[in-house]
């Protein structure tokens, strides 16, 4: 099999998985439930949900060129910016193609030469970066929360919590030496990337009119981000949308409110995302700083 069949191959089998995963959604609840739940959605907040979505990319923007400048790649905050807004573009508008994450390690390969190695290492550890507070977040909610599912295992989140921060560490500093210098750094960018997307999602909540259960939401929220990370599905499209389905059966929350706020949330990313097209006809020209 060539290079190139494989990748149409994965694609059209991720495409595959996102449309048998949303048809099994609407199986178990009707769409006209979930379209009346969006319909009665307020556009003030949705807006600004969209804001502080936005405030989080750029800050993860900030979080990835700290990585970058770490290996010798020292590209501006404005460039990089532009090259991270066509990575999201072609996660989810072009997987067929090239993906946003070896799109962006290909361009700073070739302007840069920090090696291969090195920029793989960048992009990867960016992105645990911001699974371990997914990670730490969904813990703290889960011992704010009152429901009964996590009574069981206060114990095991409390735990949980330091040692996910310290296994992350020694990862870093046994396999990744070189970046181990930003290593608070790029935890302090995730905390605050996520935490603006977890207000992101709290104005989606206030747009639905969603007043009980918020803690439960958004914990919600968070393990669906973890899960919409495993390369499956077309830029998580059915995979989160399965989480929220599942989260609020074993939560106890409105099923038809939770696929609301899943698809308000895409909806969102990908309005992001679109404006990204700008810079694949016109590819943004790199500049460095010193």
């Amino acid at each position: 099999m060539t290079e190139k069949l494989r990748k149409k191959s994965i694609t059209a089998l991720k495409i595959i998985i996102s449309a048998v995963l949303i048809y099994f959604i609407f199986t178990k609840i009707e769409l006209k439930d979930v379209l009346q739940t969006l319909k009665k959605s307020d556009p003030l907040y949705l807006f600004l949900a969209l804001l502080f979505f936005v405030l989080s990319k750029v800050l993860s923007a900030f979080r990835t060129n700290l990585y970058f400048h770490q290996i010798g790649a020292k590209i501006s905050q404005l460039s990089n910016l532009k090259l991270y807004l066509l990575g999201m573009f072609y996660n989810l508008f072009l997987p067929g193609g090239i993906g946003g994450d070896a799109y962006k390690g290909y361009v700073i390969q070739k302007e840069y030469q920090p090696g291969t190695k090195k920029v793989v290492s960048s992009l990867l550890l960016d992105r645990l970066s911001g699974m371990l507070l997914l990670f730490v977040y969904a813990c703290v909610l889960a011992l704010l929360s009152k429901n009964e599912f996590f009574q069981s295992f206060y114990g095991l989140i409390v735990a949980a919590i330091p040692l996910s921060v310290v296994v992350f560490w020694f990862v870093n500093k046994t396999f990744f030496s070189t970046t181990l210098p930003v290593f608070w750094k790029s935890v302090g960018f995730s905390a605050l990337v996520q935490l603006a997307q977890l207000v992101s999602v709290l104005f989606i909540l206030k747009s639905l009119s969603v007043r009980l259960d918020t803690i439960e939401y958004l914990f919600v929220f968070l393990v669906s981000s973890i899960v919409s990370v495993i390369p499956l599905t077309i830029g998580g499209i059915g995979s989160r949308e399965v989480t929220f389905l599942y989260g609020a059966k074993w939560l106890g929350l409105d099923e038809s409110t939770s696929i609301g706020i899943s698809f308000a949330f895409f909806l969102i990313t990908a309005l992001t995302s679109l404006f990204g097209v700008i810079y694949h006809f016109k590819k943004p020209k790199l500049e460095s700083v010193d």
